[in-house]
């Protein structure tokens, strides 16, 4: 087994954060709420400083470090498909993708959110609708997410959620070693 340093701080207490956040206002503050307003604005400021920590954050933090590649998106399906296992360092591409959209929902979450405290879209129906769809979409995309993780976990020997909260990933040996 070997160990790789991957998850730096900000990135585990940003990901914890926003799990948290974002579970509390979907599932427990009263939407008419001024905690529900408090806690979306929270969400924004911790989008806000991850955009900036992935353009000078470490490396494993960097949106062009894991951006993803139609080539990439393909070889990890075939590995899926033909139980070929690699291990990622960072995100892998499928995992990439759905990071982009989790920041992307939780950005419309938040813009429409705002934009129903204006007066300019006050009491008009499409930037409720809209925030009512983005949270449903984001829902979904955190079970998968979850679900996702749990299963590459299995598949690959390689301990996500423990990663995600030590920093650490844990590459059992003999396991090819994707950057």
């Amino acid at each position: 087994m070997t160990h790789h340093r991957v998850w730096d701080p900000f990135i585990r207490v940003f990901h914890w954060s926003v799990v948290t956040l974002f579970f509390a206002n979907a599932f427990v503050v009263d939407d008419d709420s001024k905690l529900h307003h408090y806690v979306g604005y929270a969400v924004a400021a911790a989008l806000v400083l991850r955009l900036a920590w992935g353009l000078i954050g470490p490396t494993y933090a960097r949106f062009a470090q894991f951006a993803p590649s139609p080539a990439g998106v393909t070889a990890q399906l075939s590995d899926m498909a033909t139980g070929r296992k690699r291990a990622h360092l960072g995100h892998t591409p499928l995992g990439a993708l759905m990071i982009f959209n989790l920041l992307l929902s939780l950005a419309g979450i938040a813009l429409t959110g705002y934009l129903m405290t204006t007066d300019m879209f006050w009491g008009v129906a499409w930037p409720e609708d809209l925030h009512e769809a983005l949270v449903t979409w984001t829902e979904i995309s955190v079970v998968l997410h979850v679900v996702a993780v749990i299963w590459e976990s299995r598949r690959t020997g390689v301990n996500l959620p423990r990663a995600m909260v030590t920093g650490i990933k844990d590459i059992p040996d003999g396991l090819q070693i994707e950057p």
